[in-house]
């Protein structure tokens, strides 16, 4: 991957000055990184769940899908890897979940990475509700009974979410706020930005999200179409028509 040779050197000289110490995240990391030979994009990222394997095994919960497991094994090489700019943040996030403590949470925060090429895959965001083997990417939920309410009025409100850990992973989530013309935005002295919507929900990137200074967004209005949807560990991601960063946020009016 092109931008991200860098991070090969500490997660592999981990590997090889201890591999008897290794820990199963840096193992499954370090798996990940293989997956990179691979070309088609869907099938790297089923090569990027099976790399999980050693962290799955370690907190005893049920195994990845043999076919991910196999690919992680042996990622077969050939052709130009594609879309490797939403790989490499897949990867980027992934190494930032060294961050978190305890081998639990960082499974959670190493699926959730893979947010930026499941929506160049036009995929759901992935969710799961409790840990089982990753199912397919194809895979698609039972239908579910819907019980119509009546629309409220004034902006629609923060839905429910429900604690746990992978909750709902890879269940079909509808964002919140779908296509909507951003208003207006401002910046503070850190860089983050306040994206106001045109039916006045007001919306703020999250304190530990990376800073990326969006001046290329131009000028808000109609153009500028903005779609917010619920993420891993009870977090939003936003992103805006044209641009395929995502950005972590929150609401706060």
């Amino acid at each position: 991957m092109r931008h991200l040779w860098w991070l090969l050197v500490p997660v592999g000289a981990g590997l090889a000055a201890s591999p008897a110490q290794a820990r199963p995240r840096d193992e499954a990391l370090s798996g990940a990184f293989r997956c990179a030979v691979i070309a088609d994009s869907r099938q790297w990222l089923d090569c990027y769940y099976g790399a999980a394997q050693p962290v799955r095994a370690a907190l005893g919960m049920p195994p990845a899908l043999p076919a991910q497991v196999k690919l992680a094994t042996t990622p077969p090489a050939g052709g130009t890897p594609r879309d490797e700019a939403a790989r490499d943040d897949v990867m980027t996030g992934a190494a930032a979940c060294n961050r978190v403590a305890g081998d639990r949470p960082w499974l959670d925060c190493y699926y959730g990475a893979a947010a930026p090429m499941r929506v160049v895959l036009g995929l759901a965001p992935a969710k799961q509700a409790a840990p089982r083997p990753a199912p397919p990417l194809d895979y698609v939920p039972p239908p579910r009974a819907v019980v119509t309410a009546p629309a409220p009025s004034g902006p629609p409100p923060m839905p429910r979410r429900r604690d746990g850990l992978l909750n709902g992973m890879f269940n079909d989530i509808k964002p919140i706020v779908r296509n909507m013309a951003m208003q207006s935005f401002t910046l503070d002295r850190q860089g983050s930005f306040t994206v106001t919507l045109a039916d006045g929900q007001v919306w703020k990137q999250n304190d530990e999200d990376e800073v990326h200074h969006p001046s290329h967004w131009g000028q808000a209005g109609p153009d500028k179409k903005v779609t917010i949807a619920p993420d891993a560990m009870n977090t939003y991601t936003m992103t805006v028509v044209g641009q395929q960063r995502m950005y972590k946020v929150h609401r706060i009016r």
